[in-house]
């Protein structure tokens, strides 16, 4: 697999996956192997699953090593889109994963409404306000602030997707959990499960993983054990460990 410039090989060993990275557009980080992590994907060989927002395609890739399904990436960025493919290729996963360079807005131009078991999405976690200060790198500020596409449309896009008692997983910051609450009912969904990520035991939660189900119960959530990231000497705990590097 030949790289662009400023182009490297990332491995997450304990799926043995390759993702295909560079410092000068947004990397997968933490968040997506904790996202997929959690994700619970439709196990079906004939099954369907969208990864929206995808970047280069790392959530996308990880879920490969739970499920047979088909999966679909989505992502806006044509660089991040393209460096998404090449992974596919670099994996031998082109028949299981295929990449769609499209704004996420336009994704039922490709994929029917009401027809897909499984979406994911770890999205751009701040809104695209006036006085947000924004990165110089276009890539890095699109994918982290709303500019693109907005925390209501990617719920809208979502439930539009998925088939009733289809699951949506996604990660987020612990101050927009209320408005997810506020915007589930509206299309749909329904929280099931919830977990907050800790940095350390004595510090607040910074990231929440949540599982919604379309057309779910809206009684009876379940608020999974805390997640810590790093031990108090500043190294990961055994759980975190075990998601990057396996047991």
């Amino acid at each position: 697999m030949e790289l662009n410039p400023s182009e490297r090989i990332d491995m997450l060993y304990a799926s043995n996956i390759k993702v295909i990275q560079s410092p000068e557009v947004f990397s997968f980080s933490l968040d997506a192997v904790l996202l997929a992590n959690f994700a619970r994907p439709s196990r079906k060989t004939k099954g369907k699953i969208v990864d929206l927002c995808a970047g280069n395609g790392a959530v996308a890739l990880f879920l490969t090593d739970k499920t047979p399904a088909a999966i679909t990436a989505v992502e806006i960025q044509p660089r991040l889109a393209d460096m998404a493919q090449r992974s596919v290729q670099l994996n031998h996963l082109e028949g299981q994963v295929s990449v769609l360079p499209i704004a996420a807005q336009k994704v039922f131009d490709y994929i029917s409404k009401d027809s897909v078991d499984t979406v994911t999405c770890n999205p751009p976690y701040f809104a695209d306000l006036p006085q947000s200060r924004k990165n110089p790198n276009q890539y890095l500020a699109i994918a982290r602030h709303e500019i693109a596409i907005n925390l209501e449309e990617i719920v809208a896009i979502s439930s539009g997707l998925l088939k009733t008692k289809g699951k949506l997983f996604l990660i987020q910051r612990p101050e927009r959990f209320s408005e997810l609450l506020e915007l589930f009912p509206k299309y749909h969904l329904a929280v099931n499960e919830v977990r907050l990520v800790y940095p350390k035991a004595a510090k607040a939660a910074n990231m929440v993983l949540i599982e919604a189900i379309k057309y779910g119960s809206k009684t009876g959530i379940k608020f999974l054990p805390p997640l810590t990231v790093y031990d108090q000497t500043g190294k990961y705990t055994q759980p975190i460990k075990e998601m990057l590097y396996g047991k």
